[in-house]
């Protein structure tokens, strides 16, 4: 988990990040920053994180309901790409209600993240670094403070 989710989620959260405060003091710089620029970038985190949230919040509910489907997916990745078979074994079927409206609802997270930064972009509050890589900052720390209390020593 911490290989998996954790350290990755970390580290993009960091990266995505930096480059978004960088675009915000380059924007207060170059005298561009304003009280809606801080109005609309905390918006882009939040949302991130509210997203990133959802997602952890349905990876938890697998992990807890189906762990046999979550644990095969791990197992699969944590062995190098040279190690695995052709045919690896068969994980456990997942089946839960909602099952076919997952894709979708990923598919919908995206374009809401994408279109929110278009479209403050194009306000032209915050510029375009700043407002396309902030969400997914948020996003990602969502994921990684989320996880955090359920893979603490002696659970």
């Amino acid at each position: 988990m911490k290989v998996h989710i954790l350290f990755p989620s970390g580290l993009l959260g960091l990266v995505f990040m930096v480059a978004g405060v960088s675009a915000l003091i380059y924007q207060f710089v170059i005298d561009t920053y304003g009280w809606r620029t801080f109005v609309e970038s905390t918006g882009l985190v939040l949302l991130g994180g509210l997203l990133g949230w959802a997602q952890t919040r349905y990876h938890r509910y697998l992990l807890e309901v189906h762990p046999g489907y979550f644990a095969s997916r791990m197992r699969v990745f944590s062995r190098g790409s040279h190690k695995r078979a052709k045919k690896e074994a068969a994980s456990p079927s997942l089946e839960h209600s909602g099952r076919s409206l997952v894709p979708i609802g990923y598919l919908l997270g995206v374009a809401l993240l994408i279109s929110a930064s278009g479209v403050i972009w194009t306000a032209g509050h915050v510029e375009g670094v700043g407002a396309f890589v902030l969400p997914w900052a948020g996003f990602f720390w969502a994921k990684m403070f989320f996880w955090r209390g359920v893979i603490t020593p002696g659970k």
